[in-house]
């Protein structure tokens, strides 16, 4: 059997980001693993118009470099995500209306521009909001904010609440899928097999002692692979609550979302 523990995906410990991410950072973890994402990130000097129509055929307005894991990247997605709010100067506030205070927002803060308008993005441990900025907004104005159904809005009184800081003692069942799905799915465009996969995630004495052809380690692993192939391969759509693309459509590049 080939020593796979040396490769990028063995260690689980490099994996341990993925616990604290939205379902927008978890499409782009999916999305950038693509085979045909990476492809036209490479070609996308040699025709920008076609560098263009491939981005929001991704469901980006702007290719990003799938070398950059989130923590790096700036993904700029077509819009209509529940998650994203966004704020305006308001023009006839009330006394106690919420004040825009950028320095006051908890959390490490990104501040860029989407190819669009400019989006602020601060990440806490276990917490991610994105807000949109309207033109004329400046620091200390009083502020109105717009959200999309579903969406949690910024609590009375000040934006956005405190409670963004708060930690989780221990990462969720969910966030734990998500970690393990991200490490096999790696592990399997690396050509490991499912043993090798289960030994980095689950150890190789769990392997030695639960590995069977019909057992629930090997189906569980098996699972893992394909829920991380199905995300990459047009699941992250939904994640970043983009349209399915229709049958049919760009029928000359099957593989493509």
């Amino acid at each position: 059997m080939v020593d796979r523990s040396a490769e990028p995906w063995y260690p689980t410990a490099a994996y341990l980001y993925a616990l604290h991410l939205d379902d927008l950072a978890l499409a782009w973890e999916y999305l950038r693993r693509h085979p045909d994402y990476r492809l036209d990130w490479l070609r996308r000097h040699r025709r920008p118009q076609a560098a263009q129509d491939a981005a929001h055929r991704w469901g980006l307005r702007l290719l990003e470099d799938p070398v950059l894991d989130v923590r790096d990247a700036h993904p700029a997605w077509l819009p209509g995500h529940a998650a994203v709010v966004q704020l305006y100067p308001d023009a006839d506030p009330p006394l106690d209306a919420a004040v825009f205070a950028f320095w006051h927002i908890p959390g490490h803060k990104q501040l860029l521009h989407d190819g669009k308008g400019l989006a602020l993005i601060a990440r806490s441990p276990g917490r991610c909001v994105r807000f949109v900025l309207a033109p004329g907004l400046e620091d200390g104005m009083a502020v109105a904010y717009a959200h999309r159904g579903g969406a949690a809005a910024p609590v009375h009184g000040h934006l956005p609440s405190s409670d963004m800081a708060d930690t989780k003692p221990r990462p969720t069942l969910a966030a734990l899928l998500e970690l393990h799905t991200l490490q096999a799915l790696d592990a399997a465009l690396a050509g490991a097999s499912l043993r090798e996969i289960a030994e980095g995630l689950f150890g190789a004495d769990a392997v030695a002692a639960d590995w069977h052809a019909d057992g629930d380690l090997r189906a569980r692993v098996r699972r893992l692979v394909r829920r991380g192939d199905a995300l990459m391969r047009g699941g992250y759509r939904r994640l970043a609550q983009l349209a399915p693309l229709e049958k049919g459509r760009f029928a000359a590049d099957a593989k493509r979302p």
